[in-house]
């Protein structure tokens, strides 16, 4: 087998070569920011680079492992947030033109949390205005490296991009209908949506307060606990995070899928989506059977009847988020992101709380239905990347909010869930296809553990495209 090039390894991998001096930081931290200045202007995927940041971080990991003070499996390697993480002194746009000179008096806890683990920050990424649908015209759009004319997922577009081309060897994404899963299943990567509360949101621009997750975007899902592990934690400028230890995410990572019971409900996998990516998730599942784990039919509610309540939710969720810049700077936003907001400011209050309703329906549903097993099998989404406008970036497909394409999504946004994407293969056409696992709330270690089994099973996750 062919040595992975350095700038494809893991951060497990890249880790362990820090930690045993065979590279330092500085020279991992040059190659990756080699590799963007040659390749981003292609791709697209960061808004702005912190190069001489990048630099300094390095410098200092390099000193600190020098003189013995390791902090663990992030020191020294670089990483990179969704331009929606605060950072100190450095723009946070969020897509959005009405922020393009937001500059922030301090880092959002992620960011803090990730640099006091030892990671080097490259800079921000890319995403779609306001981490919706859309671009806004101002602003460059993130390009799928495995085929420039698919969609690479939103609106964590950046994010998934960056990770699959091999210009950072992580990112932070956020996720409120979607947006970690759909550009890790786009881009090939794996994508870890933490339990709702687990990770804070303080310095995280907001889309819809109560559907917002932060999580990782790695290469692995070993890689994708060493990132959660290191941000996850109660923080006490957000009320709204977990008041449970967080534990060790990896400790139980190689002890396989034995007896681990795996629900799957075939018609959930199959009714709507694509042949070949549908089968795919099943051959996955007979992976994961042969592995030892127990497969559990199940019976899945029928979601589709609930999603119409997510945009109703999302979008007037959207409008107090934005309330500072609309509507008196409305003609500002993109044609995409205003109309969502225009969207949002016609929500009744009663239709928000019968959204409200429903979304509490479908989330007493799916607590009685995954009382049986331990995690859901299903795809990461209905099919592989479809094709985009290069100008806008997106397709008719990404204006289907609150449709079966947020089926495998929006569900488990609305009930906080924590759900793991991994790759599974490629279609026909050489785009990747993605499994997602969906555990029970705080079952984050789990997913780690049945999605580092798989990979070692299958290596889908060590294709990568060539760039």
């Amino acid at each position: 087998m062919a040595e992975v090039p350095l700038h494809f390894k893991s951060i497990t991998d890249v880790a362990e070569l820090i930690r045993s001096r065979q590279v330092s930081p500085v020279e991992v931290t040059d190659v990756i920011l080699g590799r963007i200045e040659e390749l981003d202007g292609r791709f697209k995927s960061y808004a702005t680079l912190m190069a001489d940041h990048a630099r300094e971080a390095a410098k200092s990991a390099e000193r600190e492992i020098g003189r013995g003070q390791y902090r663990g499996p992030l020191h020294g390697v670089p990483v990179a947030v969704k331009d929606l993480c605060y950072t100190k002194g450095v723009r946070t746009m969020g897509g959005c033109k009405v922020l393009a000179e937001h500059v922030p008096g301090f880092d959002g806890t992620v960011v803090a949390r990730l640099e006091s683990a030892g990671a080097v920050l490259l800079g921000k990424l890319n995403l779609t205005e306001g981490a919706m649908g859309g671009y806004n015209p101002d602003f460059q759009i993130p390009i799928n490296p495995w085929n420039a004319e698919r969609w690479t997922g939103s609106s964590s577009s950046g994010s998934g991009v960056a990770t699959a081309a091999g210009l950072c060897f992580g990112s932070l994404g956020s996720d409120t209908g979607g947006s970690i899963r759909f550009p890790a299943a786009a881009c090939g990567v794996v994508g870890l949506k933490p339990t709702w509360g687990r990770v804070s949101r303080y310095g995280v621009l907001a889309l819809a307060e109560s559907l917002d997750h932060v999580g990782p975007l790695t290469r692995s899902s070993a890689d994708a606990g060493i990132v959660l592990q290191a941000i996850a934690g109660r923080d006490a400028n957000d009320s709204t995070t977990l008041l449970d230890q967080v534990p060790d995410m990896l400790a139980d990572i190689d002890r396989g899928v034995e007896g681990v019971k795996i629900g799957l409900d075939e018609s959930y996998v199959t009714d709507g989506v694509d042949p070949e990516l549908a089968q795919a998730v099943l051959a996955g599942v007979e992976v994961l059977a042969g592995l030892g784990a127990e497969i559990v039919p199940v019976q899945m509610p029928d979601v589709d009847r609930y999603l119409p309540a997510w945009p109703v939710l999302c979008s007037a969720e959207a409008v107090a988020a934005h309330r500072s810049h609309y509507p008196s700077r409305r003609d500002d936003y993109g044609p995409w992101f205003r109309g969502w907001l225009d969207q949002g400011a016609k929500v009744a209050g009663a239709d928000y709380a019968e959204a409200n309703n429903l979304r509490a329906e479908c989330n007493g549903l799916l607590r009685q239905t995954f009382q049986d097993f331990d995690v859901l099998a299903c795809p990461s989404t209905i099919s592989p990347p479809h094709s985009v406008t290069p100008e806008t970036g997106y397709g008719p497909m990404d204006d289907r909010r609150g449709t079966a394409f947020q089926r495998y999504t929006a569900p488990y946004d609305f009930n906080g869930a924590p759900t793991l994407s991994t790759p599974c293969g490629f279609n026909s056409e050489g785009l990747p296809l993605s499994l997602q696992f969906v555990g029970k709330h705080l079952f984050e270690p789990l997913l780690c553990r049945i999605g580092h089994a798989y990979e070692g099973a299958t290596n889908w996750n060590t294709m990568h495209p060539t760039v």
